[in-house]
């Protein structure tokens, strides 16, 4: 219908006009529209829930609750029901108490649940988190209830506050009125001071668990009229971690881009992840060792949309689930979140597997994830990563190799060790050493050999004489007595002076004679040295003094220009360089080099074997031992 000329389109309701369209309702998203109203409605919080029915009950309320957890576990939609709760009533029963039976709506409900009740304030401290704004609450906490049975105040994020602002609750929150309750809500309770922790009565809120959240959904979705997959749901869930809020808002979200219906295909595309069956596709060919396939396979899902950094950790999912089900079978039928083809596979490589390599894998995986994500060429990272798996995975264990090289050895490939020279165990092995006739290398995370030499054997005790005879017992015979020593200990060569300075703690002395003295003469009572460049003038003075103390007998310490024998240091380090090269030259130990890759050699030394000791072990892995007595 035309206007009539000479009026104004925006006055509707004159004659000519259309009359106004009625007013749309605006669109709730899912997480508001099922947001709990009552107790009953909350899931996966059953303990806290019987806590309170049974403080209720008991008419044991305390003055402030402090609510903790992840967000969208409903810190602040619990504190809204526990405040509908204490100021619940009905018209026909307005004096009932605090409960938490809330079968229908109370006088008070639809005030509270909306945030527009006179009594129960909210106040969000993330962006009120001033002493100023504390003083406020203070100020008129003295003031009964309007209307309601108690004032509430829900403090949101609580550990905003700034400390004079928590200084303020101190006092307030530990005695307030008779009609005040308190409820904080914060995911950050390491911030909350303890001082505010100890005033109120805490309450965990869970993670809700996955198959709980599942089925939730599920109830929305039929509610909503919407056709969903369970094994879109059981995407939806795991991206979601166990917060609700999370998991409706992708709900909300999967509707949309399907067009009404929740599948699987839509939810990966929406959420950028890979079909579950090829990552178990892309797991077995990193495990086969096969790279060509696993780089068909990677690039494929890198082409249908999906995040190489999500694939990664997609696939370290699946190693821990492979891990699981090998040390705990049951649980495959205790996860509703899985596919089929995410439990019968899985249990497949559960079999087939061991724990270590699987552990290798995630260790692989775990640090690699970070990488993909911080790289610049994601999918060039993450067919990085790939590579290092497929290699790591053909990989033989430690105790692997040392099975293997044993048995090489035993058939002749790698020759058997000298009976006279006992092989150092090379880093990656580690235990007891074996006496010289046995060749045990055991292996270790870090390579660092050790010479194991057998010690020396001790003196023949003296036998007793037996004295006496024809009946009579038999008495050991008197043993000769010893000629007196000097009271001073005997010094037969340079290196009992530099143990003798050790042993009194000279350590600045015992340094001075390792590193500055090539030795020309040594007797008792006299030592010849040259002093090496650099070295202390002094030491001959010094050494002298200390030992006529140490000794109790005058010593001659003299300075000499002849080259004289090298330092004792410098023969050490030359020592330890044949004792590498030794190591290094032994068939055996080039074997295990050759074996791993990057290992090196690190220290060599002797190892006397302990009493009643075999051979070393790590682990399952068995020793290698090759001796004069071995067949080949």
């Amino acid at each position: 219908m035309d206007a009539t000329p000479g009026t104004h389109d925006d006055e509707p309701g004159l004659p000519g006009f259309p009359a106004p369209a009625a007013a749309v309702t605006p669109y709730r998203v899912l997480a508001r529209k099922y947001r709990p109203k009552d107790f009953d409605d909350l899931i996966g919080q059953g303990a806290m829930v019987r806590t309170l029915a049974n403080a209720f009950a008991a008419n044991r309320i305390p003055q402030a609750w402090m609510l903790t957890g992840v967000r969208g576990v409903g810190k602040t939609t619990t504190a809204r029901i526990l405040a509908r709760g204490l100021n619940y009533a009905r018209a026909d029963q307005p004096d009932t108490g605090p409960t938490i039976a809330m079968p229908e709506l109370g006088l008070h409900c639809q005030a509270i649940m909306e945030s527009r009740h006179m009594d129960v304030l909210e106040m969000d401290a993330a962006s009120h988190t001033g002493i100023d704004d504390v003083r406020g609450i203070i100020d008129g906490i003295r003031y009964s209830p309007v209307s309601a049975r108690y004032k509430v105040y829900i403090v949101d994020e609580v550990h905003m506050l700034s400390e004079k602002a928590f200084n303020a609750f101190l006092k307030t929150l530990e005695e307030p009125p008779p009609h005040a309750k308190f409820v904080f809500a914060t995911t950050e309770i390491r911030k909350v001071p303890v001082t505010i922790l100890s005033r109120c009565q805490r309450f965990d809120l869970r993670r809700v668990e996955a198959e709980t959240l599942s089925a939730h959904l599920a109830r929305i979705c039929a509610a909503e009229g919407v056709s969903a997959e369970e094994e879109a749901l059981a995407a939806i869930t795991r991206a979601a971690e166990g917060s609700v809020r999370d998991a409706l808002s992708l709900l909300d979200q999967a509707i949309a881009h399907g067009a009404g219906a929740v599948t699987a295909a839509s939810v990966r595309d929406m959420l950028g992840l890979a079909d579950r069956g090829r990552i178990v596709d892309l797991f077995e060919a990193v495990m086969r060792g096969d790279v060509p396939a696993a780089f068909a396979e990677l690039r494929g899902q890198y082409e249908a949309g999906a995040d190489p950094a999500v694939v990664m950790a997609d696939l370290a999912g699946f190693t821990h689930l492979v891990t699981r089900l090998k040390l705990v079978p049951e649980a495959a039928a205790a996860n509703p979140t899985l596919s089929e083809v995410e439990r019968r596979r899985g249990s497949d490589f559960a079999a087939g597997l061991s724990v270590r390599v699987l552990s290798r894998a995630w260790q692989i995986l775990i640090k690699a994830i970070p990488e993909v994500q911080a790289a610049t060429r994601a999918l060039a990272a993450a067919e990085m990563v790939l590579v290092r798996l497929a290699y790591a995975a053909d990989l033989p264990t430690p105790d692997e190799a040392l099975r293997q090289m044993k048995a090489e050895a035993l058939q002749g490939g790698v020759p058997a060790a000298s009976p006279q020279r006992s092989l150092p165990p090379v880093q990656g092995f580690a235990g007891p050493a074996p006496v010289p006739s046995q060749v045990s290398p055991q292996v270790s995370p870090q390579v660092s050999p050790q010479v194991s030499a057998q010690p020396p054997e001790a003196p023949p005790r003296p036998a007793l004489a037996l004295a006496g005879g024809g009946g009579a017992a038999a008495r050991p015979a008197p043993v000769a007595q010893a000629a007196p020593q000097p009271a001073g200990p005997r010094l037969g060569r340079f290196e009992d002076v530099v143990a003798l300075a050790d042993e009194r703690r000279d350590i600045g002395l015992k340094t001075a004679l390792e590193r500055d003295v090539h030795l020309v003469r040594f007797e008792e009572g006299r030592i010849e040295f040259r002093l090496a460049e650099g070295g202390r003038p002094s030491i001959a003075n010094d050494l002298a003094r200390a030992l006529d103390l140490w000794t109790g007998r005058r010593w001659i310490v003299a300075l000499s220009k002849d080259a004289g024998a090298p330092t004792l240091e410098a023969h050490a380090r030359a020592a330890t360089e044949t004792r590498h090269q030794n190591a290094a030259a032994h068939p055996l130990v080039r074997e295990v080099l050759s074996r791993f890759p990057g290992a090196q050699i690190i220290d060599v030394r002797d190892k006397a074997p302990e009493a009643g000791d075999g051979a070393g072990m790590l682990g399952e892995a068995a020793p290698i031992e090759a001796g004069e007595d071995d067949e080949p």
